[in-house]
């Protein structure tokens, strides 16, 4: 054997199942490793949850101490939108994008492998925060200047490294499904024929690419106040603290609708599988799509009604989030026409889709009440916040994540899930989840103010049911992940066809899928 057969990498025969996956470019491979490493720290960030909802179950510091309760609080926020939800989204995108359009991989293979693994080593840095000398970051998951920029501890740098490397894996995430949906779809597909989760993937591309590169710069600019002597967001020497709240919602806001429109797509492409009917106004779907992202950019400043500033500010902000429930309105509408007298079934992948449209919209109806200054003067920073966005993310975000997984398992693994279990997960979880957080509102309502880990003794009883709520919900979570094992050693085997009806499968285009829909394609030969 010759030096050069011998090597390692180059003929990936050191430890081949460890090379497989460090080394992989193929797509279906790379989504699932997000899809693993997602779930890895949803379960990571859930604890932390449940760790939260644990102090918060009586009145008194019972189990933690205010600083490390502050940590929890941040490392929660952080694991669970950069850990949980956007490398799920990723996932399925890096899986379902190339089916859809007929495209043999993702367009740059090897950048799709490096933007992957730079992951685990940025939330190894993040984690790692909580066991660092001198306290972890504890000034929440906004990382508030001066808090994490005069008072942070020395962890914080930590923090910041951590969140440039998630951002170089979104953006060239981000330029590797845009140079796929604009270059290499089949025949005869044009954009107006993509299914609507590509759509909902090319539209948000776009906003990470936008509003990732801020995120970067204010957290550059948090360096070098702690440790470059400069002043940006110190009022002492010339700076201001509003501008990094106003530089981070630039990003913070249309981060939203980077953890949203991809669910938006998922839960297009679903109902109408379990309604057999086409998708109801598929134009001007893909147009409030739009819609809500280039609105998403311009609303930043409601996060900041109390801040001080100027009425004609305020007046402006107001009315264009609320401008936002328009478009958001014709989806829910185009879903709900979509189901009207179709031939629907309720297997849990639409149990999934149906609670995600009935909750998101609450979520949303609590958004409309916060956009509204004088009342957002008494809602800001307490409970009536923390329920709504988790209103918006639980059954927005995560349901739709899981409604695809269900959805699209069949087809990954060649078997189904267990019905009945899907089942259970979802009406625990749908149960629960309202139990949960619903009583939130009334405790925001009262007055009670978020991110402290003591209370009064009148706010008992909801944070009592909200704890109870918590636990049964993330407990639920493990009948979902042992289904989906389940699911990955064997079961019932699912045919060419898994959902079987008119609508046919996820294609819902007038273009013939192509020839490889599912299948590994034909390898080419090189000369």
């Amino acid at each position: 054997m010759t030096h050069a057969t011998a090597h390692p990498i180059a003929q990936k025969s050191f430890f081949p199942w460890i090379a497989r996956w460090l080394f992989t470019t193929n797509h279906k491979d790379i989504g699932t490793l997000y899809l693993v490493l997602s779930g890895t720290l949803f379960f990571i960030g859930g604890l932390l949850a449940m760790l939260i909802r644990m102090e918060l179950f009586h009145p008194g510091l019972s189990l933690f101490q205010t600083n490390f309760y502050n940590q929890l609080i941040t490392l929660h926020g952080l694991i669970m939108i950069f850990g949980a939800i956007m490398p799920s989204f990723v996932g399925l995108a890096n899986w379902m994008i190339p089916l859809m359009i007929g495209a043999p991989d993702m367009a740059l293979p090897r950048l799709n492998n490096w933007s992957f693994w730079i992951l685990p080593f940025a939330f190894a840095l993040l984690i790692s925060t909580l066991f660092l000398p001198g306290a972890g970051p504890n000034f929440g998951w906004t990382m508030y200047a001066p808090l994490s920029t005069t008072f942070g501890p020395p962890s914080t740098d930590f923090l910041i490294v951590a969140i440039h490397l998630m951002g170089i894996s979104s953006i060239l995430g981000a330029i590797n499904i845009i140079a796929t949906i604009l270059n290499l779809r089949a025949p005869g597909m044009t954009l107006m024929k993509m299914p609507l989760f590509v759509w909902g993937w090319l539209i948000t591309a776009f906003l990470l690419i936008t509003a990732m590169p801020v995120l970067a710069g204010v957290v550059t600019m948090m360096l070098f106040d702690r440790h470059f002597g400069t002043s940006f967001f110190n009022a002492a020497g010339g700076g201001d603290p509003l501008l990094y709240q106003h530089l981070f919602w630039f990003f913070g806001h249309p981060e939203v609708y980077i953890m949203i429109l991809p669910g938006f797509g998922i839960i297009s492409e679903i109902i109408p599988t379990f309604s057999r009917k086409k998708l109801f106004g598929y134009t001007f779907m893909v147009l409030a799509i739009a819609s809500i992202a280039f609105l998403s950019f311009i609303v930043w400043a409601h996060h900041m009604f109390t801040t001080g500033i100027g009425l004609t500010a305020q007046v402006f902000f107001m009315f264009s989030t609320m401008l936002i429930a328009v478009p958001t309105g014709v989806k829910v509408f185009n879903w709900v026409a979509t189901m009207f007298r179709g031939a629907m079934t309720f297997e849990t992948p639409m149990l999934f889709a149906l609670a995600f449209v009935v909750l998101f919209t609450i979520g949303g109806f609590s958004g409309l009440m916060l956009a509204i200054v004088p009342a957002d003067y008494q809602y800001q920073d307490t409970y009536f916040v923390v329920a709504h966005f988790h209103y918006v993310l639980v059954p927005g975000a995560l349901f739709s994540i899981i409604a695809g997984i269900y959805y699209w398992l069949p087809k990954w693994t060649g078997h189904y899930y267990n019905e009945k279990l899907g089942q259970l997960h979802f009406w625990l979880t749908v149960i629960f989840v309202n139990v949960t957080f619903f009583p939130m509102h009334f405790l925001g309502l009262a007055g009670m103010p978020r991110r402290i880990p003591d209370y009064a003794l009148q706010y008992t009883s909801f944070n009592e049911i909200a704890s109870i709520g918590a636990f049964i919900l993330g407990a639920a979570q493990f009948i979902f992940l042992y289904n989906i094992i389940m699911s990955i050693r064997g079961g019932k085997k699912a045919p060419a066809r898994v959902w079987e009806g008119a609508h046919g499968l996820e294609w819902t285009v007038d273009s013939p899928p192509p020839y490889h829909t599912f299948q590994t394609p034909p390898k080419m030969h090189s000369s």
